[in-house]
């Protein structure tokens, strides 16, 4: 069993640890939310996502998680009919077009795998296949946390270019915000999706879309039903109605302090950082598959993430049961396999507030956790990263 001292170790892809002072900032009582001084705090909460997401669009800001923000994105720019382009890349790229599919889209994939990121050659030829231009978005995923890859989106920008198609470019980077370069204005993107329970070190509650010039136009047209997720109502100078009623004020002042943070370290150490962690956990990976037991989802090293690792077990081996020894035993929550990948492989979620005593603790305790389920694994991982980060 778990002892009950210490702390339990958070390597999920989501929710990941949330710093003591976002909890703090979260301790206090309730408060007016006509308050001047509340709102010019939520003022510069919007101000500084601008910045996350280096973009000089709007930013809209919903209480509900990143599925929520998900049907904003799709309500605000589609009607019933229509047709978007999806990658075949990983569970939430399929998920996305499930929720499209629900309002009456029509979904056209570009082909794909599991294990490879989205194939920018894939979308132009789809894009240069639809003469009509019948095709209104192309919705991306930039780091899918079930499959461990993430995509080169400014080569997806350029196939849309190339393909001279007016398609809106949609991405979720709700994984990615935070871990991994993004740069939405740079990088032509018309919607970017967020969340606050992953890179941003946030509780979960708060999610995002940034919105550019051409996607609120779309707004215009779109017939979708939509009111609580609505763009144009959000946007309206009335202060409540950014909110579309009581504003999350707890949530609010956790982002205020969460967003300091973020720029205190600067996102580009942040991306660094990241890098650096998930380079010890791929190293781990590396040493314990030499047992032929273990292997990375990601089959290319540059697509392989900085938010989270996802390794598949072979067949007769139970990747439920690793994860089950490592939270109950040894206090390290992992995530699981998702979609194609359920019972099949564990994930290691290494984003968000996050060093490397934390990491190493980690992977001591799913090295330990491989040794008391009988995967077979080559030692040595733990090792492995202790010398990379020793010297990187």
């Amino acid at each position: 069993m778990t002892s009950a001292s210490g702390r339990n170790f958070l390597h999920t892809p989501g929710p990941t640890n949330i710093p003591e002072r976002v909890l703090r900032a979260m301790v206090q009582p309730a408060v007016d939310f006509t308050d001047p001084v509340f709102l010019k705090m939520t003022q510069s909460c919007f101000a500084d996502l601008k910045k996350v997401f280096r973009t000089e669009s709007d930013v809209i800001c919903y209480a509900s998680n990143g599925h929520g923000a998900w049907e904003a994105a799709l309500v605000n720019t589609l009607s019933a009919g229509d047709h978007v382009l999806v990658p075949e890349s990983g569970h939430f790229t399929q998920n996305w077009a499930e929720m499209a599919e629900a309002f009456g889209v029509v979904i056209d994939s570009a082909p794909g795998d599991w294990r490879h990121a989205i194939d920018p050659d894939a979308v132009e030829t789809c894009l240069r296949e639809d003469k009509d231009h019948k095709i209104k978005a192309v919705l991306t995923v930039h780091t899918d946390t079930a499959t461990g890859i993430t995509s080169d989106l400014p080569a997806l920008r350029r196939a849309i270019d190339n393909a001279k198609h007016p398609a809106l470019y949609m991405v979720d980077t709700v994984a990615a915000l935070g871990t991994t370069e993004f740069r939405m204005d740079d990088w032509g993107i018309d919607v970017a999706v967020g969340g606050s329970q992953k890179g941003l070190m946030q509780p979960p509650g708060l999610a995002f879309n940034a919105v550019s010039a051409k996607a609120l136009a779309a707004c215009k047209t779109a017939n979708l039903p939509r009111l609580y997720w609505d763009w144009e109502r959000r946007m309206e100078e009335a202060y409540y109605r950014w909110f579309c009623g009581t504003p999350p004020e707890h949530l609010l002042f956790a982002l205020r302090e969460g967003l300091d943070m973020v720029l205190e370290e600067g996102l580009d150490n942040a991306f660094d950082r990241h890098r650096r962690l998930a380079e010890s956990v791929r190293l781990a990976v590396g040493v314990w598959s030499r047992a032929n037991a273990l292997s990375l989802n990601a089959v290319v090293p540059e697509e392989r993430s900085n938010s989270v690792t996802t390794i598949l077990v072979a067949e007769g081996y139970d990747a439920d049961k690793l994860r089950m020894i490592s939270r109950e035993k040894f206090n390290v929550s992992l995530g699981s396999g998702l979609g194609k990948t359920r019972g099949k492989a564990f994930r290691i979620g290494h984003m968000g507030y996050l060093n490397e005593p934390m990491i190493l603790g980690a992977l001591a305790g799913v090295e330990a956790s491989l040794e008391a389920s009988g995967i077979p694994h080559e030692k040595g991982g733990v090792d492995a990263a202790v010398k990379y980060l020793a010297a990187s």
